[in-house]
């Protein structure tokens, strides 16, 4: 069907140097377009094929001291249950017009669990993480396996499993999730179903099934060799991080080539049946910088979302620079050059895109000599 009238497509001739000369034949060809919903590359290409990534998304902080006493007052004020299903807070980048992402790409929010409660069950395609950054007493159950969650502690949780929350102890509880919600939300892919009001077992094991048979560093069980999409594995604890970080710097300090840059010991974590990133849709990485440590500016294609562990530095993102401390959260868009510094030892939870990028052979790093 032809639209003769209301057609969401504008076209505007302007006396650009790099547009064809204004004229009424151009008006009336241009109506025409309009008409038949075209539109012409040469009005569009500098939005569409910039010479570097633009983002709608800007960089931007989130005080962990603001956050976590608005959770405790929605905790008091609003009820878990179906509905909402979760007492999730999400990140709302002040780039994407009040959308509830923290990035094109990427969720994320503080979820809160007052004692006793049970966040219901549920499943979605969305792939999920939980980050612990104070806290314990939790228990996230995926597929039936109960599963801890401490101070430190990384909890992936890949897309289409059953998994609800319940609190076992007196004392409530705050931790970060992360999901690709937007980007599934872009690509009109996502699915989500409802599963039963309670989680199926209040079992609170030390050690969930999937350590125990995945958590065991090189060793992988013959009984399960095929490679999986996602990590097996739903829980790494932050004594083994910590580790790894520690061991880091120590050998760099013994001479040998141990960190990424002077200062900076970094791990990711990764699927134990593939070596590759944890989720198809999302890469996870834990830094550690140590005292009187700068990092040399970075910039890549996609975008990642930190959270302060523990320290305190200086963080540029672009033009912006803050002071941080423990809990905060800031927002890094696609391309946008990043700086780290700390004069007392800083360490930052990181997740990002990058992996969606990989795969469609688009994403590129680059070190600078200064911030821009």
């Amino acid at each position: 069907m032809t639209v003769t009238d209301g057609s969401p497509v504008t076209i505007v001739a302007t006396d650009a140097d790099d547009q064809p000369r204004r004229t009424p034949e151009l008006e009336e060809l241009y109506r025409g377009f309009e008409s038949e919903l075209l539109v012409p590359l040469w009005t569009e290409i500098g939005d569409l094929m910039p010479p570097a990534p633009r983002s709608k998304a800007v960089p931007h902080l989130w005080r962990w001291d603001r956050l976590l006493p608005m959770a405790e007052r929605a905790g008091r004020l609003v009820p878990v249950g179906r509905g909402g299903e979760r007492r999730a807070i999400a990140l709302a980048n002040p780039g994407l017009g009040g959308r509830p992402f923290a990035t094109p790409t990427l969720w994320a929010a503080i979820q809160y669990l007052n004692p006793g409660e049970d966040a219901p069950v549920h499943r979605h395609t969305q792939n999920a993480f939980r980050f612990v950054v104070e806290g314990e007493g939790v228990w996230t159950v995926v597929d039936g396996d109960p599963v801890a969650m401490r101070r430190g502690d990384f909890l992936p949780q890949a897309g289409w499993h059953w998994h609800g929350h319940h609190n076992d102890t007196d004392a409530p509880m705050a931790w970060i999730d992360g999901l690709d919600i937007p980007f599934q939300h872009l690509v009109e892919s996502t699915f989500f179903e409802f599963g039963p009001d309670e989680v199926e077992t209040r079992e609170t094991p030390q050690r969930s099934r999937s350590e125990r048979l995945w958590g065991h560093p090189g060793l992988r069980p013959l009984t399960h060799l095929e490679p999986t999409p996602a990590t097996p594995l739903l829980a790494y604890r932050w004594e083994y991080t910590d580790r790894a970080l520690a061991e880091q710097l120590a050998l760099e300090a013994e001479g040998h080539r141990a960190t990424v840059e002077p200062g900076h010991a970094a791990v990711r974590y990764t699927n134990p049946t593939t070596g590759g990133d944890v989720m198809a849709t999302v890469r996870a990485e834990f830094h550690r910088l140590a005292p009187d440590t700068a990092t040399a500016p970075r910039q890549e294609v996609g975008s990642s979302v930190f959270q302060v562990f523990d320290g305190t530095g200086q963080v540029t993102v672009g033009r912006q620079s803050w002071s941080v401390q423990r809990g905060d959260l800031f927002v890094v868009p696609s391309w946008q050059p990043l700086t780290l510094a700390t004069e007392g030892g800083l360490d930052l939870f990181r997740f990002s895109d990058a992996p969606i990028f990989e795969r469609l052979h688009q994403h590129r790093v680059q070190y600078k000599e200064t911030a821009q």
